[in-house]
């Protein structure tokens, strides 16, 4: 028996959002957690595990992966494998903040300044509108291939547009909703490690769809200053207005307070590395007036599988995931039957294959698998953990769908690999991460739009509703809003 290495549950963004002792109902899916994710001050590094809790629990380690039977496990044992890598945010902030405000006073200067430190790149034009630039070379092939996924994006997509909402609550009371795009939206998409056009078409598409007026794209340019042609085309494809050639803290400063020639944004959206996440989420409270798509984190994913999973395909899945980042995790709930000796030799074996084999063996360093007694021990343990992206590799997958209450995105059955989903079978790949999958959505086409109430009274409506408006009115003490209805009516005031 050995102890497993630590696996926290402290801190997050704020120093105070933690998982506290949870009493788990029949459902098992209370969560405790303080809602003060902009307080950035104070954080520190979360230690791996409660030192109550490392006493306790052990693991069995093969090829980097650690195994726990759940039924073997205690309440807090079991919320602590649902912890994901934390970052430390304390000495990230102290290079944001001076970013985000030189961006502020010295606008384009300051991108073309933080441009040439972090990128090594020599700005000329820091943002432009997109007709500006050239239509990108790409093989036929790569653009038969976005042509696809945006297709199936866009139809994905345009089926959510919301109806009309009319209601008559009493005679001559008539309600409505009505739906508006954001005017001006900010995306960011990364090209650190990897080109990432796909993530231009997850947001663009549907802030196209939505109506946004102003879309600015930002994404680190390459060595010679220029856009990466795939993303560009993707851009161009997707109804992008605006083309910011920068990355980091600085191109999200430059879209939330507005530049020379970057126009300001009332939304930003969009993945990117803890520098990025930070300036969001100190942007978002601060003078700018701006809002952003959700808290985020590295890419996760948890993988359900059953005796008839095949080996080779669950280790590929995992994989898919782990090769995103050092601090991504992955999680595999084995049920009854599994091989899971034969699973961890096809994730040793396709892991040793991989260009980016050393990253996903970090990423598997922290990572787990759970061996579940049943479908209810699985469910439960998946909708504590609330994964980025769930894949349900089991017989009877569409079975399971009801049970499951906390994902940012789900894939059901063998031939549903998670990669589709990233790509181009029509959903969207911006997803909560973190365990946020409990109470925010992934990006949708309600991402780019906001609601307005509309109320139309005749006077026959005001003289059914206004004596009930009056009397609260009168109630709470607020004179001028009972005598706006009363002078209407003609009645006493």
């Amino acid at each position: 028996m050995r102890t497993i290495h630590r696996c926290g549950i402290e801190s997050h963004l704020s120093g105070r959002l933690r998982r506290r002792d949870v009493l788990l109902g029949p459902q098992d899916r209370a969560f405790a957690a303080s809602p003060c994710l902009p307080q950035l001050k104070g954080v520190r590094k979360a230690s791996r595990m409660p030192a109550a809790v490392n006493n306790t629990m052990t693991a069995e380690r093969v090829s980097g992966l650690k195994t726990y039977e759940a039924a073997k496990l205690s309440t807090k044992e079991l919320l602590s494998l649902t912890a994901r890598p934390r970052i430390d945010f304390s000495s990230i902030l102290e290079t944001v903040q001076p970013i985000v405000e030189d961006v502020r006073k010295q606008g384009d200067a300051a991108v073309r300044s933080y441009t040439k430190r972090f990128d090594r790149v020599d700005l000329d034009d820091v943002c432009m509108p997109i007709e500006s630039l050239p239509e990108p070379k790409l093989s036929t092939e790569s653009r038969e291939a976005f042509d696809v996924a945006y297709s199936n994006i866009r139809r994905f997509h345009e089926a959510q547009r919301s109806q009309p909402l009319e209601v008559e609550t009493m005679p001559g009371v008539r309600c409505r909703r009505v739906t508006r795009p954001i005017g001006s939206v900010g995306l960011y998409v990364p090209g650190g490690t990897a080109v990432l056009p796909s993530s231009t078409l997850m947001m663009a598409v549907p802030a196209q769809i939505a109506g946004c007026k102003t879309i600015v794209m930002a994404t680190p340019p390459r060595p010679d200053g220029q856009v990466t042609p795939e993303v560009l085309y993707c851009a161009k494809r997707a109804g992008v207005t605006h083309v910011l050639k920068a990355g980091g803290a600085q191109a999200v400063a430059a879209m939330a307070w507005g530049t020379e020639t970057c126009p300001k944004v009332d939304k930003l959206l969009g993945p990117g590395n803890q520098y990025v996440t930070a300036a969001k989420m100190l942007l978002q409270n601060s003078e700018a007036m701006v809002s952003i798509d959700m808290p985020a984190g590295p890419s996760e994913v948890l993988v359900i599988a059953d005796a008839h999973a095949s080996p080779a395909f669950v280790a590929a899945d995992l994989l898919s995931q782990a090769e995103h980042g050092p601090d991504s995790q992955v999680v595999l709930v084995a049920l009854p039957g599994v091989d899971v000796g034969a699973i961890e030799r096809e994730v040793q074996r396709q892991c040793d294959a991989l260009p980016r084999s050393e990253v996903a063996r970090q990423a598997l360093a922290h990572s787990c698998i759970i061996m579940a007694a049943g479908k209810d021990e699985a469910a439960r343990f998946s909708n504590l953990y609330a994964p980025e992206h769930l894949i349900v590799n089991t017989a009877d997958a569409e079975e399971w769908l009801p049970a499951l209450d906390n994902a940012g995105s789900v894939f059901l059955g063998p031939w549903t690999p998670e990669s589709v989903g990233d790509y181009a079978s029509g959903t969207n790949h911006v997803l909560p991460t973190y365990g946020y999958a409990r109470m925010y959505s992934g990006v949708s086409l309600d991402t780019f739009q906001k609601k307005m109430t509309v109320q139309s009274l005749t006077e026959e409506g005001l003289r059914n509703v206004g004596p009930a408006v009056a009397h609260m009115a009168a109630v709470e003490g607020l004179d001028a809003h009972r005598r706006a209805v009363t002078m209407r009516l003609g009645l006493p005031n």
